[in-house]
């Protein structure tokens, strides 16, 4: 980002960057920023590093160095971070050039004269409308038709637009399931822009290069040109169109599923705070679920999250107050991240009561479903429908594919080879997995799904859950739950359960340090089973372009992949162990198969913790 069009391009200061230096780099943001309460933030800062006491001074100053240590960098996660003035967080300044940036970018694609039309939401976090404000003025003074959604909506209802209205490019301004302190910016190329299988979903490059590329020429904030109005605010229709079209999903895939046995299942919902509440309750009653008890001390939009640590069904505690509720009032939980775009499932498995200390719900045996479950069942449900021919691939591109990302579980695999439908392995992200041509569904283990790629080339945890739903209360006519599913796809497949060890890191220097020993010095055993290789994904493997990451293949077939997370300041280790199941296993038989190889991940955990240095 260039803060003076007559300096070079901007350099962010450093850590050893002596302090005089580091206040003009403050002065100099704080003269182009376009926030004054931002400005006054960081003229107080400044001041404060001459302060007469030592900590205030000292805090200041470590405050002004991280937040002008770098600049907040574009790519294919868009743009991500804690909100405070500074060029390495989230702030209108920085979302300003990012406007402009993409302005400039989708000008240059289509023809000179002709407006791009883009479509703009935003969730609840703090600033996400101002940000979405900021984007629609900005664009609108570029010359871009602009569609500003109507509230603070979830994810998947910007990305449906963004297909529905055929629109060039969609902005979502949210940071999905991050703490409460960060914000975020994702963006989608579709109509005339992106015409291929890609048509609608999140930026892969060159895209995110070239636009990071006009973000860095934008010039000063201050100086960006914004309009005062022009921009239109979409009306509620497009939540109907959405909620239309979810309701065809169902109808579709629950033909086997009548009224009395959707309404007989008892739902626990939560939205974690996020914005995905009130529309999944339209779904699900849409769909026919009349027995639904959200939590609500869960259920409105807080940008403070109040009651989670952090706002991600897969982070411990997160969903306990659900499963608590369900406990004497359900069937099944359905939890969304904040944005909605991620699908929890919780149920209750004998297997896993425990009935030690104190009582809870999950010591009885209420579990989440690990995200490779929950793409196992929908994923079985997807297959057998195409195999039967109920399903055509959305884009017309030869036969119907469902895919999963490198990290997830290879059960979908295997459930495809079953039945002659195709399958494809991509990379990390639904900005792959959506793009796959022919892709009738797409999944990743962190809880993500792409159900119905014609509307939606993103995860969508809405649509998700009217899926679940239908399963489920399919299962439960029978007399059968969900976990009675999965054995049927073990006895089927074989067993494979799988897990994650996540490493969140302060010193980021730390995480390739961290791949760097992974890569010269792998584990020998994977829980006493000797490794029989290692792959490194930065050489491309298997036809998929290169990434950095590291395969572990144990030679009893289990599985580690170890990749730094795109999102998050993390090293993830995704592990995954494969037995074998007799075809006549028992559900007794089969539930002390998954606690056995529960076990063995681990042992599987502690040895990785050792090779990646954690140990002790």
């Amino acid at each position: 980002m260039s803060l003076d069009t007559d300096d070079p391009a901007y350099e962010p200061a450093t850590t050893g960057t002596d302090l005089p230096t580091l206040l003009d780099e403050v002065e100099r943001w704080i003269r182009y920023d376009v926030d004054d309460d931002d400005k006054a933030e960081l003229s107080r800062l400044a001041q404060q590093t001459t302060s007469e006491r030592s900590s205030t001074r000292e805090h200041a100053v470590a405050l002004l160095r991280d937040r002008f240590a770098g600049t907040l960098q574009f790519g294919t996660a868009g743009l991500r971070g804690a909100m405070a003035p500074g060029p390495n967080r989230m702030n209108r300044a920085v979302v300003t050039t990012a406007a402009s940036g993409l302005g400039t970018y989708l000008t240059s694609v289509l023809r000179r004269g002709v407006p791009a039309r883009v479509v703009v939401g935003y969730d609840a976090r703090d600033r996400s409308s101002t940000f979405a404000a900021d984007t629609a003025a900005v664009l609108t003074a570029a010359g871009h038709e602009v569609l500003l959604l109507p509230a603070a909506l979830p994810t998947p209802v910007l990305a449906f637009a963004v297909r529905h209205l055929d629109a060039d490019a969609g902005v979502m301004v949210t940071a999905s399931h991050n703490p409460a302190q960060d914000n975020g910016y994702k963006v989608y190329l579709g109509g005339r822009v992106v015409t291929d299988a890609g048509q609608g979903a999140q930026i892969v490059p060159p895209h995110d290069a070239r636009i990071a590329e006009a973000i860095a020429s934008a010039g000063p904030p201050s100086g960006v040109p914004r309009a005062e109005s022009g921009w239109q605010v979409l009306g509620r229709e497009v939540v109907d169109a959405y909620v239309a079209s979810v309701h065809d999903l169902a109808e579709r895939a629950g033909t086997s599923t009548g009224p009395q046995e959707r309404a007989a299942l008892r739902i626990v919902t939560t939205s974690l705070h996020g914005v995905g509440g009130r529309v999944l309750a339209r779904v699900l009653a849409d769909a026919g679920f009349t027995r639904v008890l959200p939590v609500e001390e869960q259920l409105d939009p807080d940008p403070a999250f109040p009651t989670v640590r952090f706002p991600n069904p897969e982070e411990p505690g997160a969903i306990d107050m659900a499963v608590a509720l369900a406990e004497a009032h359900a069937d099944l939980v359905i939890a969304n991240d904040p944005d909605a775009d991620r699908c929890a499932v919780a149920v209750y498995d004998p297997s896993y009561g425990t009935h030690q200390g104190a009582e809870t719900a999950r010591s009885h045996g209420w579990r989440m479903l690990h995200g490779d479950e929950v793409g196992a069942l929908l994923g079985r449900e997807a297959v057998r429908r195409i195999a039967q021919g109920g399903i055509e691939a959305p884009d017309g591109s030869g036969g119907p594919v469902v895919a999963c990302s490198v990290v997830s579980s290879r059960v979908l695999s295997s459930i495809a080879v079953r039945y002659g439908v195709g399958h494809a392995t991509t990379l990390t992200g639904f900005k792959w997995i959506s793009r796959t041509p022919g892709l009738v569904f797409g999944y990743e283990e962190a809880l993500g799904y792409c159900v119905d790629p014609a509307h939606v080339r993103d995860k969508d945890g809405l649509s998700t859950a009217v899926l679940v739903a239908l399963l489920a209360a399919r299962e439960k006519a029978a007399g059968r739950t969900l976990v009675d599913a999965l054995d049927d796809v073990a006895r089927e497949n074989g067993l494979f359960v799988t897990d994650q060890l996540s490493v969140r890191f302060d010193d980021l220097e730390r995480i390739p340090e961290t791949m760097a020993r992974l890569r010269t010095s792998p584990p020998r055993t994977l829980a006493g089973a000797g490794v029989a290789q290692v792959l490194d994904l930065s050489d491309g493997i298997d036809g998929l372009p290169p990434t950095d990451g590291i395969v572990l293949l144990g030679g009893d077939d289990t599985r580690v992949v170890v990749r730094p997370s795109g999102t998050e300041p993390k090293v993830k280790c995704y592990l995954e162990v494969v037995e074998p199941v007799d075809p006549d296993a028992t559900a007794i038989d089969v539930g002390r198969q998954r606690v056995a190889a529960h076990k063995k991940l681990d042992r599987i955990k502690a040895d990785l913790r050792t090779a990646l240095g954690l140990a002790g």
